[in-house]
């Protein structure tokens, strides 16, 4: 059925129910006032009954059925009233007379009446279809002692009666309110329709089960705002990537608690795409796209992209490439070695060539053997050596301190030192690069049942205003279009404060960092 034909199926079963609802007032006020009328023209007639001269004379003394004048006398009464119904009665409630023969001589009903208190009585009498508006009247002698009781009573009429009566007004209802519903229907459901685009309520249903299954199914996170910062529109993956919980909807972010730096992406015009937050320990990249009805802007809506692995391939990549550096630096070394060793051959040199062979080995050995005996762990070795090579590439002097020792480490902590390390040397190389003396100094050690890094470097230090923000996600003192820089200190802040250390900083002659780490299951 369309949404009209729902609305005007609505409207008519609601014109049925005031329909019913009119009828059942309608019959109760006019039972009321069939009740007030005709019980006071029943009163009236009773009290002419029974002050009449010959009831009051000869009623003490009559008998049932013996006589004419009270049954003549009664009948007048109820003829000139009109009442259905007229009965006189002695004082021990025996009838006399009764404009029903065969009630005459048995006891007078008087259910509720108070005439025997000497007192005008006027209510219903009788049960069902016999009930009938009543008045009692006590007749009283010339000496004012009650000396029977007249009855004038009017029968009730029926449902079907006092119904016949109200038909022409409730037909009149029953129109004016049919035609009032079906052109409220219509208006209503053609507003409705154009509210909703045009769409029946089916189409509705089946869109909005669509849209929530296409918003859950997708590995991608989105989130819809109002422009009062509320969500509208939230995934299970938008959840799950912001940590938000599951009656986050119609919640504003302030009162979620959301992180500032995040606040500021989601509510935020985005200059360029795929910005980079970090949220926790996952790197997520965001979209945001206001959406505007009609002109206006009425929200925005954010996708989310968890790009944790794949910012672990790129440091992967990173680290392939720092080797790729390497071995061509070391490539044209040893181009360089080999023309020389060809050049003292050729000119005989043959003494020559021999020294210059042990002293080119020696210092590489030298390079391995020093970082190797005080770093026993692999990955970080190997790691502080091809970080020398690029240091040595880019004119900088990278030194393992003197009192370096560390030894062999598990492999999640292994993993989680070489990222720290790392980004610690990386962003020291990137200080002193192009500075005259440049030189970073790396210092490795246990520390109360951790491990300690120290990684100094001569440049121009951490100007005190931005201290606190480097290591804010998306913070960088360099220029990068692509906005790929500013997370290298961030990640490995969240790395020591996973493994329940800290990542401090302070300028001693130049930037030193200092990072702490537990191993698994000691705190610092």
């Amino acid at each position: 059925m369309s949404l009209a034909g729902q609305y005007l199926r609505l409207q008519l079963l609601i014109v049925l129910a005031v329909l019913v609802a009119v009828v059942a007032i309608s019959l109760a006020q006019s039972a009321a006032a069939f009740e007030r009328v005709e019980g006071r023209r029943a009163l009236s007639a009773a009290e002419t009954l029974a002050a009449t001269p010959a009831v009051r004379s000869l009623l003490p003394d009559a008998q049932p059925q013996s006589g004419s004048v009270l049954p003549s006398v009664s009948e007048a009464v109820r003829t000139i009233s009109g009442s259905s119904q007229v009965a006189l009665a002695r004082s021990d409630r025996t009838m006399v007379t009764s404009s029903d023969p065969s009630l005459v001589g048995d006891q007078l009903e008087l259910g509720d009446s108070a005439v025997m208190s000497g007192r005008a009585w006027t209510g219903v009498v009788g049960t069902g279809a016999e009930e009938a508006v009543v008045a009692h009247v006590p007749v009283l002698d010339d000496a004012g002692k009650m000396v029977g009781i007249a009855v004038v009573g009017r029968s009730y009429p029926s449902v079907l009666e006092r119904l016949g009566d109200a038909v022409p007004n409730l037909l009149t209802y029953v129109g004016v309110a049919s035609v009032l519903g079906v052109a409220g229907s219509l208006l209503l459901a053609r507003r409705v329709k154009r509210q909703t685009l045009g769409m029946e309520p089916d189409e509705i249903t089946g869109l909005v089960e669509n849209r929530e299954a296409m918003l859950h199914g997708l590995k991608e996170g989105v989130v819809a705002l109002d422009p009062q910062q509320r969500i509208t529109v939230v995934n299970d993956s938008a959840r799950s990537l912001l940590g938000l919980p599951h009656d986050c909807v119609g919640k504003n972010l302030a009162a979620l608690e959301v992180p500032a730096a995040l606040r500021e992406v989601l509510t935020e015009d985005q200059p360029g795409p795929d910005r980079l937050v970090l949220v926790g320990e996952k790197l997520v990249v965001l979209n945001r796209m206001p959406m505007r009805s009609h002109g206006r802007v009425i929200g925005s809506v954010t996708t989310l992209r968890d790009r944790t692995e794949l910012a672990s391939l790129e440091r992967e990549l990173g680290t392939t490439r720092t080797a790729t550096d390497t071995l061509r630096a070391q490539a044209h070394e040893f181009a360089n070695q080999l023309h020389t060793i060809s050049g003292l051959i050729q000119i005989g040199e043959y003494d020559a060539v021999v020294q210059f062979v042990n002293g080119t080995t020696s210092n590489r050995t030298r390079l391995n053997d020093d970082v190797t005996s005080r770093i026993e762990d692999p990955a970080l070795a190997a790691l502080l050596i091809a970080k020398s090579s690029l240091a040595a590439e880019r004119g900088v002097s990278l030194q393992l301190a003197e009192e370096s020792r560390l030894g062999k480490v598990d492999e999640e902590l292994s993993r989680d030192l070489t990222t720290v390390v790392g980004n610690l040397v990386d962003n020291a190389l990137d200080a002193v690069t192009n500075t005259s003396e440049a030189k970073v100094e790396v210092l490795i050690g246990e520390a109360d049942g951790g491990v300690r890094v120290d990684v100094r470097d001569s440049g121009p230090g951490v100007p005190v205003e931005v201290m606190d923000d480097i290591f804010r996600q998306g913070f960088s003192t360099k220029n990068s279009p692509d906005g790929g820089r500013g997370y290298g200190l961030a990640l490995a802040r969240v790395v020591c404060q996973r493994r329940g250390g800290r990542l401090t900083v302070r300028n001693d002659g130049g930037a030193v960092f200092t990072a702490l780490l537990t191993r698994k299951g000691e705190q610092l």
